[in-house]
């Protein structure tokens, strides 16, 4: 895809990610480099498309798309970062709002119309992948709210599904801190010894019978990036609501409870997303603090 990021973005790398996946055959096996680097495979889901989902309601923070963030509107601040990733064709943002649509066309971002009646942001990238009226294998779902994504975690997922022809979705974890551990809005995950999602929760998983943190154990956070095959993402939105899904209301719960395999890789990622308006201030204070302009 073309890469036309700031100047100064190359230079908060400090941080970028170690790509760990499991490969399918075999113990689980790690890949770590401090410059990664994608390789784009031969013949099996090549084509991938990124679509960044938007809404400006929100009980929350309505209109969080557009607030400005070191003088750039937050939806800016991610299809730049999301731009520098190697393995996508092609971005979008997906919006049914037509601030929204104004404000990044007008950065140079190409937009996807979609209904008001999407329930979800993987709702929202099934429809813009009909209206794009192109074949991709693949499609990652960024969420907006992630000002300071790793390229290399794009990169990661899209290569952890190339490699995974039983998965139908991947996604991403990192090390879980502990001052997040009872936090409802950090969701937890835990996967099994080839890289596979046994199980997401709101809760803290796995939880000890002493109730308290274990410091010793690895915790994983779940980031919000998903990754789908197409074929499957097309049906998704048709799966009725699960039970666990709705408990905990997470997406990808549906995915897991109707028999699906999901990839995860863990990678070193400090979570940096936009819940709140308070977060502003937390996002530029970083960004300050690396030097990102």
């Amino acid at each position: 895809m073309p890469i036309c990021p700031p100047p100064s973005e190359s230079s908060d790398s400090g941080s970028r990610a170690w790509i760990f996946h499991g490969l399918a055959l075999g113990a689980a096996a790690a890949v770590a480099g401090a410059a990664y680097l994608y390789r784009r495979p031969r013949g099996f889901r090549t084509l991938a498309v990124g679509v960044i989902p938007a809404r400006y309601a929100s009980s929350r923070f309505e209109g969080k798309p557009l607030a400005l963030i070191l003088g750039k509107p937050m939806i800016q601040r991610t299809w730049e970062r999301v731009m520098l990733a190697t393995s996508l064709d092609h971005v979008v943002v997906a919006t049914d709002d037509d601030k929204i649509a104004e404000c990044c066309r007008g950065f140079g971002a190409d937009v996807i119309m979609t209904s008001v009646s999407c329930q979800n942001g993987s709702e929202r990238c099934c429809e813009a992948l009909q209206k794009l009226g192109k074949h991709y294998d693949i499609v990652v779902n960024i969420q907006g709210d992630e000002p300071l994504i790793e390229p290399e975690i794009i990169d990661g997922v899209v290569m952890a599904l190339q490699r995974a022809p039983d998965a139908v979705f991947s996604t991403a974890a990192t090390a879980l801190k502990p001052e997040d551990a009872f936090d409802t809005n950090r969701v937890k995950c835990v996967v099994d010894n080839q890289g596979y999602a046994i199980y997401f929760s709101r809760g803290l998983i796995p939880f000890n019978k002493s109730g308290k943190v274990n410091p010793k154990f690895p915790y994983l956070l779940h980031l919000g990036i998903s990754c789908f095959d197409s074929k499957f993402l097309k049906i998704y939105p048709e799966l009725a609501p699960t039970p666990l899904q709705l408990e905990e209301d997470l997406e990808q719960l549906k995915v897991l409870e109707n028999g699906y395999r999901m990839k995860v890789i863990k990678v070193d990622h400090d979570a940096h997303g936009v819940d709140a308006p308070e977060d502003v201030e937390k996002i530029e204070a970083l960004m300050r603090a690396r030097n990102i302009q």
